[in-house]
């Protein structure tokens, strides 16, 4: 999305478009996650923006998009999910991969999937669907929405303070961190295959 057009939504609408983008994200919607929060601490840095209410609606956002995916994942099971899921971007083949990944790693899916698009969207729904207990998913999801949200935008904010970008290379920067950290994931899977094969 041009930044141009978000930055006007959020001067329209103010910080309830912030929590409707990242809630929206969370439950399978397409929308600018990660390049909407690095922005987000660029605008802060600019006092465009006050800090402590773009956290507290991004937390909000994301936790809420949380428990609705999970309550889905719950209460209706997977063959809800695999029939309607393609109607929010959760397709087969991201369905499958995310329940090997869940069953392997579980917990830490939860904690720490914030930072892999298509895993943060289908962890709650898994949660749900396995009846994972709510009161440890919700504590694990508060946490890693926290860890994932705040230094996610505070690098935004250091970048805005000392280096000044126009608005419209966000979503490339944002482009740009996200392939780094693939390649830094890729590199430690690798490395992790090579120590369990000596």
């Amino acid at each position: 999305m041009d930044t141009d057009i978000l930055m006007s939504y959020v001067q329209s609408y103010g910080y309830v478009i912030i929590f409707l983008f990242l809630f929206f994200g969370i439950v399978g919607i397409p929308a600018p996650e990660e390049s909407l929060l690095f922005f987000l601490g660029i605008v802060i840095a600019r006092q465009q923006l006050v800090w402590e209410y773009c956290i507290i609606t991004s937390w909000c956002g994301v936790i809420i998009g949380m428990i609705i995916a999970y309550s889905i994942g719950r209460f209706f099971g997977a063959p809800f999910i695999q029939k309607y899921g393609k109607y929010v971007g959760i397709k087969e083949e991201k369905w499958e991969r995310a329940r090997e990944l869940f069953h392997r790693y579980g917990k830490w899916g939860i904690l720490f999937g914030y930072y892999i698009p298509g895993v943060r969207q289908i962890s709650p729904y898994m949660a749900g669907v396995i009846h994972f207990p709510f009161r440890l998913f919700l504590l694990l999801a508060s946490l890693g929405a926290t860890a994932w949200i705040v230094p996610v935008m505070l690098a935004g904010m250091l970048l805005g303070q000392h280096i000044q970008i126009p608005l419209f290379y966000f979503p490339l920067i944002g482009f740009a961190l996200f392939v780094l950290f693939l390649f830094a994931a890729w590199i430690g899977q690798r490395m992790r295959k090579k120590s369990f094969e000596n």
